[in-house]
């Protein structure tokens, strides 16, 4: 499961990093467009990275945020954008309610809200993107890999905003906690009341009908342990589904979402380098 002092510390670390880290981020070569609305409310919004010279085919990303589902914000991550962004792919980052305001399952009713609408308003075209529908990959770190992953394993959440599961390309998971029962923190019993925790877990919904999955977890993750990512990866190929299972040695949980922080110099470039692969291999 997450490691709650680490977690805390994780969102303190990248919230206060943020702001030194993203004013050295580039801007050059896409433009970036803030606060579109997917729902109403506080939180209901998106910011969209858009690659000069998008085209109609240009695939997609929905990148959702880590933060022990208590944190964290899509203000944190233009180091994300930028980085996919600058490899020719659209990519949109939602911000989405957090505990206590809500408890499970309404961040993952959220994050599938804001899918399915950022699909819709990419297939219309604006904001520098042409018309077009295109092929989109859901992404996320940490809790935010588990709210994906839970898109990309158990149909009913987008197929409740008209938008099918079959239609996503495929899902790159990032530290994330896909089988983490039984809970033994009562800060997570809060986040996940006890009747809802068996619809929590992506490993426990692959079937074989899921997208192709890029599964990237550090070896020196001590917030989310790495368990996490080889039983999805078992559970997923044993299922039929295409599995790419990378543990990097030396990784830690923050350090496989800042490897695509492109202004800290000396970055081994292996987690993004392996991302942006999975995306081109599976953008039809």
């Amino acid at each position: 499961m997450l490691a709650p002092v680490a977690a805390s510390l994780l969102g303190l670390w990248l919230a206060g990093c943020a702001a030194a880290l993203n004013a050295a981020t580039s801007t050059d070569g896409y433009e970036r467009v803030t606060d579109l609305r997917y729902q109403a409310g506080e939180r209901g919004t998106y910011d969209l990275y858009v690659p000069d010279g998008a085209r109609a085919d240009t695939p997609v990303v929905v990148f959702i945020h880590g933060g022990s589902w208590a944190d964290g914000s899509k203000d944190i991550y233009p180091f994300v954008g930028q980085a996919l962004a600058s490899e020719g792919i659209i990519v949109a980052i939602p911000n989405y309610r957090l505990y206590p305001d809500v408890q499970f399952p309404g961040f993952v009713e959220d994050a599938a809200a804001a899918t399915a609408t950022i699909a819709r308003d990419l297939a219309r075209g604006g904001h520098g993107v042409p018309a077009g529908q295109r092929q989109l990959f859901l992404m996320g770190h940490s809790a935010g890999a588990q709210i994906a992953g839970l898109l990309a394993t158990d149909e009913r959440w987008l197929a409740r905003k008209s938008f099918p599961a079959q239609g996503l390309a495929g899902f790159i998971g990032l530290a994330g906690p896909y089988d983490f029962l039984p809970l033994t923190e009562e800060r997570y019993r809060r986040v996940f009341p006890a009747d809802t925790r068996a619809a929590t877990q992506p490993v426990a919904f692959v079937d074989g009908s899921e997208p192709p999955m890029l599964l990237i977890a550090g070896e020196s993750d001590i917030v989310v342990d790495p368990k996490n990512t080889r039983s999805l990866a078992a559970r997923a190929r044993a299922q039929g589904v295409s599995v790419e299972e990378r543990m990097y040695p030396g990784v830690t949980h923050t350090g496989a979402i800042t490897a695509f922080a492109t202004a800290i110099p000396f970055q081994d470039g292996a987690i993004p380098a392996a991302t942006i692969g999975f995306i081109r291999r599976h953008a039809r």
